[in-house]
């Protein structure tokens, strides 16, 4: 499937914050892209165009396409609940997002690719769709013969494995819990959901 793997700071940019994590050239270039950078008058957005540029955010944060953002939003609005909280819930409950926010990848298109190559595991089997969703309780692992990567084996040494309290990190055995369904408090992204779901409802 098709993904963006274009300049990731000029993305960045457009957003005014650093959506990828740590950039250092976003710290250097904290203004929108384009050839007249500071100067160039920018106009009002509309509100269409503010819920729209919130919609986009949520898909580059994520790496998801707009089809399969548009059905985890369809999702969310059959789910009890509110509806944005839920889309965000689903969004992080992506296989790829665990395998990241678990600090097994540093980031979640590296994750993605670990999950793609089947690299993963969860409950002990063989799981290669980044887009499986888990359930709690459920328990993700690295594939024992791909332990020595390098990009695991870096990231299993450096990353920061507990930050987040709805995952558990088993030090021993490598493997982490995905205890249950975060809270819209405990997820870190700067996305305002509501947004999204005045967008999808014109």
């Amino acid at each position: 499937m098709a993904r963006y793997i274009g300049p990731k700071t000029k993305i960045a940019r457009k957003f005014g914050e650093p959506i990828y994590g740590p950039d250092k050239y976003f710290e250097r270039k904290n203004f929108p892209p384009g050839q007249h950078g500071l100067n160039k008058k920018r106009k009002k957005s509309s509100e269409y165009g503010i819920q729209l540029l919130e919609k986009q955010k949520a898909k580059y944060t994520y790496g998801i396409l707009e089809k399969q953002f548009a059905n985890l939003f369809h999702k969310a609005q059959r789910s009890k609940g509110i509806t944005g909280e839920v889309l965000l819930q689903l969004l992080e409950s992506r296989l790829d997002n665990v395998v990241y926010r678990l600090g097994i990848a540093p980031t979640r298109a590296a994750a993605r690719q670990l999950v793609s190559h089947k690299h993963i595991v969860v409950d002990g089997e063989l799981v290669n769709i980044p887009s499986y969703l888990l359930k709690a309780g459920q328990v993700i692992g690295v594939r024992e013969k791909s332990k020595s990567l390098e990009v695991v084996s870096n990231s299993l040494t450096t990353g920061s494995h507990s930050r987040y309290p709805w995952l558990e990190w088993d030090k021993d055995q490598k493997t982490g819990k995905y205890l249950t369904v975060p809270e819209r408090t405990e997820i870190p992204e700067n996305i305002k959901e509501q947004l999204i779901v005045e967008l999808y409802s014109k």
